[in-house]
């Protein structure tokens, strides 16, 4: 009995000795990083809207997550089912009715170092477009502010040549989706350096040197080098300084007390070469179109043999708005001239394409914060053919915050000139459209 006793004790005793072993161990491992200036305890909690969620915050930097993704019902069975472009070439229409969760987003923000050294990095994917270029994209940019008068940005952003790349987005009548003059004359993503800031007081101005009109689908090898692509933007708040939250949302969520109103002008030009160029089909496609929807960089539309390989992209546009209790009335108009063009074959027959159009919104609050009614109109007049398009639509907002939103739309085309498969809408679609989407944003 004196023996089995004696054996045990001296187990416990071993197994005590060696659990003080190892946390000694323990301790002269992490003891260091407590004392180590590079080290630093990491704080978790907190949430701001379109910044999400902090992940964590140090005195060398912090880490946001927000997720961006809406589910869409689309019906494009009231198209016609054919097209006839203005070269008489007729083509079909592949009319949709489908659900997706169209896009799924995870947006990545902080600073690092110094609270004015920032970043802003993102992952997205447009799952109606699976298959195709440029379907998943990972990218962003690095900021530094150096005061209100003037920050840096440098990666792939949007060139602010309307009202729309400005930087509202989402916060738009309908989710995800433009009306087709601003789809049809404005400029999209691509890699590049921006200058922004406050000029004077209520007057701001954005400036960006790119690589061309839309980096979505095009590597870097099919791009030329002659840097040329240049777009800006100045923004005037005459009234109250502002004009809703997020760089001027659309629609009066905000319910303004007193009348906020906006001037908007904008610039943008760039040398195009057409291997510089997305597909017809690419999840972001900006390529430069006739109104009728025909791409100038097709082959034999002007001519047996004959194909337009460069050309020189100007665009501006003008934009005004007013909110005031709940309401909201906002237009822009644009004017878009094509030229300098390098052909192949036989000489073109003009020297300039010019096209020009507006489009013109209205919204009310019927119920504060809760439900929205909207409607819109936009055309394009061009040399060739001049679509529009009619929209009306409701937005419910179910906890009286933006983050969550139902969205029903009714849109009538005629001659519709973009479209792909990220869109409601089709290239030469003309007839009825109703989509469905259920947004959420945190």
């Amino acid at each position: 009995m004196m023996i089995i006793k004696k054996s045990c004790g001296f187990r416990y005793l071993a197994v005590l000795v060696l659990m003080f072993f190892c946390q000694s161990i323990a301790q002269a491992q992490f003891e260091p990083l407590k004392t180590n200036p590079n080290y630093d305890t990491i704080k978790f909690g907190t949430w701001k809207q379109m910044q999400g969620s902090k992940v964590a915050n140090s005195k060398y930097g912090d880490v946001n997550i927000r997720i961006y993704t809406y589910v869409r019902y689309l019906n494009q069975l009231g198209l016609d089912s054919t097209y006839t472009d203005a070269f008489g070439k007729t083509s079909t229409i592949d009319k949709r009715q489908d659900i997706q969760i169209q896009k799924v987003s995870i947006y990545f923000s902080g600073w690092f170092l110094d609270p004015k050294l920032r970043y802003f990095l993102y992952a997205w994917t447009c799952n109606a477009s699976q298959g195709l270029g440029a379907q998943v994209v990972l990218a962003g940019n690095l900021i530094y502010n150096f005061n209100s008068h003037f920050a840096l940005r440098a990666g792939i952003m949007s060139l602010p040549g309307v009202r729309t790349t400005e930087g509202n987005y989402p916060f738009w009548l309908s989710v995800d989706n433009r009306m087709i003059g601003d789809e049809f004359f404005r400029p999209s993503y691509t890699s590049g350096i921006q200058a922004e800031g406050a000029i004077i007081k209520k007057l701001t101005y954005k400036i960006m040197l790119g690589n061309n009109l839309s980096t979505l689908g095009v590597d870097a090898g099919q791009l030329d080098n002659g840097l040329n692509t240049l777009s800006a933007a100045l923004t005037y708040f005459p009234t109250t300084g502002e004009y809703g939250m997020f760089n001027g949302s659309y629609g009066d969520f905000d319910n303004h007390q007193k009348a906020a109103t906006r001037l908007g002008l904008h610039f943008t030009r760039s040398d195009e070469d057409r291997q510089g160029q997305p597909t017809n089909d690419a999840f972001e496609n900006t390529q430069i179109r006739l109104s009728d929807g025909t791409v100038i960089f097709s082959p034999d539309i002007f001519g047996s043999g004959t194909q337009i390989n460069k050309a020189r992209y100007r665009m501006t546009s003008l934009d005004a708005g007013i909110k005031y209790h709940g309401f909201s009335l906002e237009g822009e108009y644009y004017w878009r001239w094509i030229d300098n063009f390098r052909v192949t074959g036989g000489p073109l027959t003009f020297n300039q394409l010019y096209d020009n159009g507006f489009q013109l919104t209205g919204s009310a609050m019927i119920v504060p914060r809760v439900f929205q009614l909207y409607s819109t109109y936009s055309e394009i007049f061009g040399q060739y053919g001049e679509p529009w398009e009619f929209r009306a639509g409701v937005n419910i907002f179910p906890f009286k915050r933006q983050e969550v939103r139902l969205n029903a739309q009714y849109i009538y085309q005629n001659k519709c000139p973009v479209g792909g498969n990220a869109y409601p809408y089709q290239v030469g679609g003309r007839g009825h459209v109703v989509n469905i989407d259920l947004e959420f944003n945190f």
